[in-house]
């Protein structure tokens, strides 16, 4: 079992900034991709950005250049830097860990983002 814990979600007003932060703890093997979904209301959940454990990323279209993910040297915390928020951008934000050792995800509890003025 993986167990996830999100910080950093929040209200910012267009053109602001958050950091959403996600620490792994339990059976946390090496290979893995940890990476971070939204979901708005009555929308499907979809990838925002990713990270493996060898540090190759990959964004969403619609946040490229504006995101950045990021792991620490633990590579157990996961990091969301997001850059000129637009509205559109308000969701719930789900940190996840996809285990390819087991090959099982696990999932946070999710941390809410609104962008609004």
């Amino acid at each position: 079992q993986v167990q996830l814990v999100e910080s950093g979600g929040g209200l910012v007003q267009p053109g602001g900034s958050l950091r959403l932060s996600c620490t792994a703890s339990g059976n946390t093997v090496d290979r893995n991709i940890m990476g971070w979904y939204r979901q708005a209301p009555g929308e499907e959940r979809d990838m925002v950005a990713a990270i493996t454990s060898a540090g190759g990323t990959t964004y969403a279209d619609s946040v490229k250049g504006r995101f950045a993910i990021s792991r620490d040297n633990a590579k157990t915390t996961v990091y969301l830097q997001m850059n000129s928020l637009k509205p559109e951008d308000t969701a719930v934000y789900y940190c996840k860990w996809s285990d390819f050792v087991n090959f099982v995800d696990y999932w946070g509890q999710g941390t809410q983002v609104t962008v609004s003025s």
